[in-house]
């Protein structure tokens, strides 16, 4: 298997967890009902563009010559790890507030991995990389909010002093 620069290593990484969020995206998704459309719908759109991420990661990886194996298995290992976090996480819960607490810890990290991403590339001085994460760590800095946003406007609603 061919050995990966570091910055080909981080790539397999943003790659991996844009593979993992569409399945943190949707198993969050299935816990909210009908009164939180809203949310949903950002959710939604969110999955989308954690595919697209995934699409435009995995069209860049093709560029390494040699190297697009071993990139995307880097990603599935990755996309497993992040994917036991979320079950460990998650195990038993059925509310919305605990799902998207989940999310602000994916997200935050999707965010801090781009930004580790486009410092490494600034040496580097990949020309397609600059563009994807110009693209990429502002649309994951949004759906870090959103999911913030998201968390509050679901804690707003609960009551406080209700037994957990």
């Amino acid at each position: 298997m061919a050995t990966l620069t570091k910055l080909e290593s981080k790539l397999a990484e943003v790659l991996g967890l844009a593979m993992a969020a569409q399945d943190s995206v949707r198993h969050v998704y299935g816990m909210l009902d009908g009164e939180h459309e809203p949310l949903a719908k950002k959710l939604a759109h969110a999955q989308e563009e954690a595919k697209e991420t995934q699409r435009r990661c995995t069209a860049l990886a093709s560029s390494f010559k040699g190297k697009k194996t071993a990139i995307v298995n880097k990603a599935r290992e990755v996309k497993q790890e992040a994917t036991d976090m979320r079950e460990t996480y998650l195990a038993g819960e059925d509310d919305p507030i605990d799902g998207f607490e989940f999310l602000i810890m994916a997200e935050a990290g999707e965010v801090g991995h781009w930004a580790i991403v486009a410092k490494l590339n600034e040496r580097a001085g990949n020309a397609e990389l600059r563009k994807l994460a110009d693209w990429a760590l502002p649309t994951q800095e949004r759906h870090l909010q959103e999911v913030l946003d998201g968390s509050l406007k679901l804690a707003a609603a609960e009551d406080p002093d209700e037994a957990d």
